[in-house]
């Protein structure tokens, strides 16, 4: 009877934890220090300008729809969903990206929900890129804008 009522009250407490979205990663950051935030719009500007769009989503997410032109560089994440990440948790093949690292790559993934790109272009930029773009609301926005995709 004793753990039973134990279970129930454990049951609830991580309910209201749930409800409350203690136990639920929030959106990623407004900002990321040494990368540029873009829209859409600077989205077109850059990839008609030549930058390698870059989605950090997972394969079959890819597969299902993307930028057009867009490479699938997934960020296998196993680090927590915070600002402080331990990225040497997580895989990002940086190889993938041009290996000019001053050339504008832009890194989108699901939006501003999901930390995918926002961690692609926190490691792209420790690992030496000068001109990275944080799509952050991607590839949700870009579909609802009729942009083109493939």
């Amino acid at each position: 009877m004793r753990l039973n009522m134990m279970l129930r009250i454990a049951a609830g407490l991580f309910a209201g934890m749930l409800i409350s979205g203690v136990a639920q990663a929030g959106d990623t950051p407004a900002e990321l220090a040494g990368v540029k935030l873009v829209g859409a719009e600077e989205v077109v500007k850059a990839q008609s300008a030549g930058a390698v769009i870059i989605d950090s989503r997972v394969a079959s997410e890819y597969a299902e729809g993307h930028i057009k032109g867009a490479i699938n560089v997934p960020y296998r994440e196993k680090s927590e969903k915070a600002v402080n990440f331990d990225a040497a948790q997580d895989e990002f093949n940086l190889a993938k990206l041009p290996a000019d690292k001053a050339a504008a790559v832009v890194v989108y993934c699901n939006g501003p929900e999901c930390w995918k790109s926002f961690k692609g272009s926190t490691v792209a930029m420790k690992g030496g890129y000068t001109n990275v773009l944080w799509y952050r609301e991607g590839f949700p926005q870009w579909k609802s804008k009729g942009l083109p995709s493939e």
